[in-house]
């Protein structure tokens, strides 16, 4: 068949086809070259085609299977041949292996392969051919543009298959449209996207942009830097004014503690100016003017500026730029014309040294030596209680749990009733952890834990729920929520939170397990949850009274 013919005879039943197929599979086809492939490939080699088909989502296969399934049927095209250099049809026995979840459509397609060796391979050089020859016009919106570019090329693929298949001695419908999806679907992930698709999408990107909009994502950083940015990197200097970002033609770039590795990323992109500058729990705050050029400046991931160009203020939030374990940033955008920067805080040694100004001593953190909580299997909820003076026995006895009935405490982790915890009986102190409990930050249990001495507990949960207590000789003598209560004025208590700035979240659970070791004379070590884990027993809370 010469190839003037079967794109006549392509482009006379293609109409039909492509009056029946269904929008929103079309577009989802269209969209193709844009979107990052599905990778659903069996551990056997297979056709292309095949290939091609299985990463199509089922419902964009099943919707096209449905609605073409009709006029296909009822098809016809005079075509000459087209199969003449394909193997003869198979004879013998064959054995076929398919899935009750698997798609009609791809199971008759994985049949066809098998039964007519280069049959699919033969479709997809044909249609390949003809969409080269044929001239493929989308207008409209963005959906629209997404169909017809999608139908377009599926409507093709759909003749051609009909004309093979049938030809061939397979006239199945189901194995044409499943190997038509699989040869377009190739095609329009490669297929540059129509002409005023671009204006399109950013048109539609405009109309659904709404204010205001947050989220945090996790940035790559190279050589100590990320960038919010429209496209490609943009050119930085040495961040001597501010010490912390630059705006440049294409973006911001931040200057960063970690050379190599990733920063945790929070933006917002607020409706209006920021009532106040908030500097609690950052080390370093600089506003700064930056001109969009298209909009849609990102991390890398995450939400993006607004899809237009203009004028914007950047506040840039930064934290442990001298502790990479614990760095972090915030970027707030807002529409906001030109206007000096300003620092709102500069505390960081880093920063101090990119401005040329003398570096500040190095703080003690006491806190630092409780971050492996984060790592560990408390880091969601727990309760740490430190009990001195009484033996373990009766700390349990505190807590309403039975000495004499020990249970396996693998066991309790995986019930769902009552609460429990687990001891250590360190000769005169005593560590006892309730895993998502909060027993030990009850008043009359912590007064009963320290009756011939001190106690003291740290309670937190997901909900971002804490209680600090503390406790000497039967009396809970402060207990409160750390960076919202406030504690008594006890002299003991004052001296476990000396230097504790529990007005700063950044590491408040840590901060607290310090104070209980203050109070106490004793923390909680990581290789006490290890011994825990050894003696393997814990106990059930089951009384309170």
């Amino acid at each position: 068949m010469g190839e003037q013919d079967l794109a006549a005879a392509v482009a006379a039943a293609v109409p039909a086809v492509r009056a029946v197929i269904p929008p929103a599979p079309a577009a989802a086809l269209g969209r193709l070259r844009l979107e990052p492939e599905r990778t659903r490939y069996p551990d056997f080699p297979e056709s292309e085609v095949v290939r091609s088909l299985r990463t199509l989502p089922s419902w964009v296969v099943e919707r096209v299977h449905g609605a073409v399934e009709l006029a296909l049927t009822r098809l016809d095209v005079p075509a000459p041949s087209v199969t003449a250099a394909l193997e003869p049809l198979r004879d013998g026995t064959f054995g076929f292996l398919s899935s009750d979840s698997e798609a009609e459509a791809l199971r008759e397609t994985r049949l066809l392969a098998q039964l007519r060796p280069g049959l699919l391979e033969l479709v997809a050089e044909l249609t390949a051919g003809v969409v080269a020859g044929a001239r493929l016009t989308a207008e409209g919106d963005e959906a629209a543009i997404a169909a017809e570019h999608g139908a377009g090329h599926l409507a093709i693929a759909l003749v051609i298959a009909t004309i093979a298949a049938r030809e061939a001695g397979h006239p199945g419908v189901a194995g044409i449209v499943g190997t038509a999806l699989g040869v377009a679907a190739g095609l329009l992930r490669e297929a540059p996207m129509p002409e005023g698709y671009a204006a399109a999408l950013r048109e539609k990107e405009r109309a659904e942009y709404r204010l205001p909009r947050s989220g945090g994502t996790s940035v790559a950083v190279r050589d100590h830097v990320f960038a919010l940015t429209e496209g490609g990197f943009p050119p930085y200097g040495t961040f001597a004014e501010n010490g912390l970002a630059e705006a440049a033609a294409g973006g911001v770039v931040v200057r960063t503690g970690t050379e190599n590795g990733s920063v945790r990323v929070g933006i917002r992109v607020l409706a209006e100016p920021p009532a106040t500058a908030e500097t609690l729990g950052w080390e370093e705050v600089v506003d700064l003017s930056w001109r969009a050029e298209h909009g849609s400046a990102g991390v890398g991931g995450g939400v993006t500026t607004p899809p237009w160009p203009g004028d914007y203020r950047v506040r840039v939030h930064a934290y442990g730029r001298d502790d990479p374990e614990t760095e972090g940033y915030d970027l707030w955008v807002w529409a906001a014309p030109p206007a000096p920067t300003v620092v709102h805080a500069r505390a960081d040694r880093l920063g101090h040294r990119l401005r040329g100004e003398p570096e500040p001593p190095v703080v003690d953190r006491p806190e630092v030596r409780y971050r492996w909580i984060g790592r560990s299997r408390l880091t969601v909820a727990a309760t740490v209680t430190i009990a001195t003076g009484l033996p373990a026995e009766d700390v349990l006895r505190a807590f309403g749990a039975d000495p004499g009935r020990p249970e396996p405490l693998a066991e309790l982790r995986e019930e769902y009733g009552d609460p429990w915890l687990a001891v250590l009986d360190l000769d005169g102190v005593v560590v006892a952890i309730e895993e998502n409990g909060f027993t030990g930050s009850d008043a009359p249990v912590l007064a009963a834990a320290s009756r011939a001495g001190r106690a003291a507990s740290m309670f937190w949960n997901v909900n971002g729920l804490t209680r600090l207590s503390f406790a000497r000789g039967g009396e809970v003598v402060s207990a409160f929520e750390p960076g919202l209560g406030e504690p008594s004025a006890d002299d003991d208590v004052a001296a476990a939170l000396a230097g504790l700035d529990l007005e700063n979240y950044r590491d408040r659970t840590e901060k607290c397990l310090v104070a209980v070791e203050r109070f106490t004379g004793r923390g909680l070590y990581a290789e006490d949850l290890e011994d825990l884990d050894r003696l393997g027993v814990a106990y059930r809370i089951s009384d309170r009274g």
